[in-house]
């Protein structure tokens, strides 16, 4: 094990503590997963989410061996208290990391770095680390393992009586996830050794090796039953880290003769498929929970019969059963149950209804031209405001090397037009800073705009809020390396950023990014300086629906809209001019549509063209301000 760790603290919210948890439920999630890692890098705090600190002693027995503090919110760090919680923070340092899928993904990370003999627990990340990796606005997945389920149990558990009677909608999706086919990245070679399986007419799984007893006997856990698949052999042979080719076959030649499409499909063991990953991790004290409670309400989970065998599966991975009794989480034995008829599934889907109606046809038909016209024909074009300061520049040449673009391994090219990109969005916000202002980089990426900001302002606080890791501390090496003491950094997805601020900035923020970021400075009633980007990638999401203003609303459709945002991408250079043409009054559009929705909340906003032009093909600019 590496001996120079630095040491972290990891702060919890602590609402309330309900037989074996610790609420809010992501408390209880990352003290179960410090528990199953076997842990100690990080300082564990407990701030509870009332007026008073409470008695040390209340949660000893639900926090395993960890050694846990309790401090009142306004003792946090200050960047944590911009933050939802949990949030991990290195001490006396400026870097946060926040909500609970970037918080478990970096305990993991840290557990593996501090021990690379613990290659399990970095599996827990899946294929390629990504894991609950994509935001929860964007992946319903995450939405669903992060926020829906465990809000949905809380909500269970303090409902009265007679308003628990029905199963909550997620756990539902939940249970209809795990009977939909799996799909991984080696799957036609495990579906033609299932074939081959089948059409050998064997009853019984093929019998993991030997190495399962010897780690039974490490952890004191002995399976009750063994696998009973082909699908549990791959999965179980994962978790002993024997590479799945050892537990199966090699297929005879008509197996491999077999097309694809004839191959059967596999079924679910673990929340994502085959491999016991972080999903199941952050889902089981939340199942647990349900469970627990359905039964002392003499509830029949004949509903569930697969969240039933999942979750006794999932007690039989080694690790699992200890660290619950770490926790004091007192597991359940459950029954056997047979599969709920599909039907009895059909209220829950994994896509909201109206998205589903509004996805259907994603295939658009015919070019812009008969939207736009529509839109023409009721009085709107695309609008663009003069530029305020066209020709302002930043003496690039007089800054220290570390604030230019150019440090990283741009070409000359490249660094020339994110300098006269940054050049639009800096004119803009220094006419609306003012001394003690806090200007938050929404989407900041390497922090292109966020370190220009700071070393510009030296009396403005500057917040770069990133989802991406390597990014943010890429940022943070050239913070560090130009002495900024005016900036933090914050590793999180939007929704977990709650900190007031002046000025919210973006350059280029992805598709549906754009409009949460604007959707967080109108909350603040801060301006805004925003530069969009990826425009075909708008789409209805739980949150957003398109198009945003009333005007727009009364006029198009929600597919008219989309007919705009995918040509509004259709702006590169080696396009032909008229095209371009066509694309950047598509921009200009939807762009407006974003404006007269903010202007609805009683702001100003301006859709500009950046200058030069050139600088990019996604060249718009908001500038918005609280009237």
């Amino acid at each position: 094990m590496k001996d120079s760790v630095a040491e972290e603290h990891l702060y919890l919210a602590f609402s309330h503590q309900y037989r074996d948890s610790i609420f809010p439920l992501h408390t209880s999630i990352s003290l179960f997963l410090l528990s199953y890692c076997d842990c100690k890098l990080f300082k564990v705090f407990l701030v509870p989410t009332g007026e008073d600190v409470g008695d040390p002693c209340v949660t000893k027995n639900l926090v395993g061996d960890l050694e846990v503090h309790l401090i009142s919110r306004c003792q946090l760090p200050v960047v944590v208290q911009s933050c939802s919680l949990p949030a991990v923070v290195v001490k006396d340092d400026k870097f946060c990391r926040a909500g609970l899928s970037v918080v478990v993904r970096h305990i993991i990370q840290k557990t593996f770095e501090a021990d690379p003999s613990k290659k399990d627990v970095l599996e827990l990340l899946g294929f390629k680390k990504t894991c609950l990796k994509a935001c929860a606005e964007v992946s319903q997945w995450t939405r669903l393992c992060e926020i829906s389920i465990p809000l949905a149990v809380e909500r269970f558990l303090t409902a009265s009586p007679e308003h628990c009677q029905a199963i909550p909608p997620d756990i539902l999706q939940f249970e209809r996830k795990l009977g939909e086919p799996v799909r991984v990245h080696n799957d036609d070679k495990i579906r033609r050794q299932k074939l081959q399986q089948q059409k050998a007419g064997a009853k019984a799984a093929v019998p993991v090796p030997g190495k399962e007893t010897t780690e039974e006997l490490k952890t004191g856990e002995v399976h009750e039953h063994p696998p009973s698949s082909l699908e549990l052999s791959v999965a179980f042979s994962k978790l002993l880290v024997q590479e799945a080719s050892d537990a199966v076959n090699r297929e005879a030649p008509h197996i491999r003769r077999t097309k694809t499409s004839d191959l059967p499909l596999l079924d679910h063991v673990f929340a994502e498929g085959l491999y016991f990953t972080v999903a199941d991790i952050v889902l089981l004290p939340c199942i647990h929970q349900f469970l627990v409670s359905s039964k002392k309400q003499g509830k029949n989970l004949v509903d569930l019969p697969l969240i039933s065998s999942w979750y006794r599966r999932v007690q039989e991975v080694p690790g699992v059963k200890k660290a619950a009794g770490k926790c004091n989480m007192e597991l359940l034995q459950l029954p056997e149950l047979m599969s709920a008829p599909e039907e009895q599934l059909q209220d829950s889907s994994s896509v909201p209804d109206e998205l589903e109606e509004d996805n259907e046809d994603s295939h658009f038909i015919g070019g812009p031209r008969p939207t736009m016209t529509k839109l023409m024909e009721n009085g709107i074009e695309a609008k663009f405001s003069p530029h305020p300061c066209p020709s302002w520049t930043l003496d690039w040449s007089s800054l220290p090397p570390a604030v230019s673009p150019g440090e990283g391994k741009m070409s000359r090219d490249r660094a020339l037009r994110k300098q006269q990109q940054l050049n639009n969005l800096v004119a803009a916000v220094t006419k609306l800073a003012k001394p003690g202002d806090v200007i938050v980089d929404f989407c900041s990426g390497g922090g292109h705009v966020g370190i220009v900001l700071a070393h510009m302002m030296p009396s403005c606080q500057v917040v770069l809020i990133e989802n991406k890791e390597l990014s943010l501390i890429r940022a943070k090496d050239r913070s560090d390396e130009l002495g900024l003491n005016n900036i933090w950094f914050i590793q999180a997805n939007l929704d977990y950023f709650n900190g007031t601020f002046n000025i919210g900035v973006a350059l280029h923020a992805c598709g549906v990014a754009t409009d949460m970021v604007i959707e967080h400075c109108l909350r603040a009633r801060a301006a805004f300086v925003i530069s969009p980007c990826c425009y075909g990638f708008i789409q209805n999401t739980v949150k957003f629906k398109y198009p945003r203003s009333h005007q727009f609303k009364e006029i198009l459709s929600y597919k008219e809209h989309m007919i705009l945002c995918r040509f509004a991408d259709q702006t590169a250079v080696q396009l032909p001019p008229e095209r371009r043409l066509i694309g950047k009054q598509c921009m200009g559009l939807v762009d407006l549509d974003r404006a007269w929705a903010a202007e609805e909340h009683n702001y100003s906003v301006q859709v500009i063209s950046m200058e030069p032009e050139s600088c990019s093909p996604k060249n718009n600019m908001f500038v918005g301000i609280p009237a």
